[in-house]
């Protein structure tokens, strides 16, 4: 199989990279706007995670809500097609405290 052709590079090219994982996990249970979501994020630059967050509105993962007012409010939930990545959010953060209690017990 050519590594184009790998659904795992497929996956990983969409929800990979520093941030990307981590603003799922905090999508994962509820919507959240952006201020919410920079807070709830540590070390997230403003327009790293702006990128971050159009991308994954591109690819369908998350929609955007605008919440009119004095200030506009962005609220960001995962699509409906975001919705069928949960399963594998909750296995990669099992795998995740899996591997935590493995490296203790190499250490």
């Amino acid at each position: 199989m050519r590594i184009e052709d790998c659904p795992v590079k497929t996956a990983i090219d969409v929800i990979g990279g520093k941030w990307k994982p981590l603003i799922l996990r905090e999508l994962k249970d509820r919507p959240q706007r952006f201020g919410e979501l920079r807070r709830s994020i540590p070390g997230v630059r403003h327009k790293v995670l702006i990128e971050q967050l159009r991308q994954l509105e591109e690819e369908g993962i998350l929609t955007r809500t605008i919440h009119p007012g004095k200030v506009l409010q962005s609220e960001y939930r995962l699509s409906e097609y975001g919705e069928t990545l949960r399963p594998a959010l909750t296995a990669l953060a099992a795998w995740g405290a899996d591997h935590r209690k493995h490296i203790a017990v190499l250490s």
